[in-house]
């Protein structure tokens, strides 16, 4: 907001308001840069344009699920802790203009996805498929300001029913302790009847030797 009036027409009442306006600039920026780490999008140049689209078609190639997170309302704080929880469980989040993301997905192919931007869009990239939809679904119990849309799995589009269903799966951890679980309790059997052939095979040829003892002896 610029005032373009000599200086010596602006009064303290213009000084005053036009303070109170960068100060609510200055906050809606800041909001902007801690979500998309730093990068005004709104503000890039037609190469740079081109980079972020490369950029999320990329991501999107790199990773099992995609999904698109609503956000209103939502405050720097509480960004900064969705955004630790998801980095802990290794999980990508970053902000990516509506457009530039709808060009990415129509020239993957994904174009109907593109429907579950609706506003303010916050992407979360993950290799594992469950971690990034239980975060973003406990998250959503304590702030009704962020919520799952939809995104991508594995090349096909997800709706949200699909995403709350993946967060009621057990964690990735939990189901390779039971995969092990189950693998390995056939495992043990072999091993025991793999066990028990020598011995038997013992008992069968002790059994012989005392048979021909015997018949020696007789």
């Amino acid at each position: 907001m610029a005032l373009n009036l000599p200086a010596e027409t602006v009064d303290r009442g213009d000084l005053e308001r036009y303070s109170k306006s960068r100060s609510v600039f200055t906050t809606v920026r800041d909001f902007f840069c801690a979500i998309s780490d730093g990068r005004e999008v709104n503000r890039l140049a037609k190469p740079e344009k081109i980079a972020v689209v490369d950029e999320f078609k990329q991501e999107l190639k790199d990773c099992q699920i995609a999904i698109a997170t609503q956000y209103i309302g939502i405050n720097v704080a509480r960004v900064t802790e969705l955004r630790k929880q998801l980095r802990e469980a290794g999980v990508k989040m970053k902000v990516y203009k509506n457009t530039l993301a709808r060009r990415a997905l129509d020239e993957l192919e994904l174009g109907d996805v593109a429907d579950v931007m609706e506003g303010p869009t916050a992407w979360a990239f993950s290799n594992d498929p469950v971690a990034p939809a239980k975060i973003l679904k406990d998250f959503a119990k304590e702030s009704d300001f962020v919520k799952m849309r939809g995104g991508v799995l594995e090349g096909k589009k997800i709706s949200t029913d699909q995403l709350n269903a993946l967060a009621s799966l057990p964690s990735r951890e939990v189901l390779l302790s039971q995969l092990v679980g189950t693998v390995a309790a056939p495992l043990r059997n072999l091993v025991g009847t793999l066990n028990a052939v020598p011995r038997n095979l013992v008992n069968v040829l002790d059994q012989v030797r005392k048979q021909k003892e015997e018949g020696a002896a007789a």
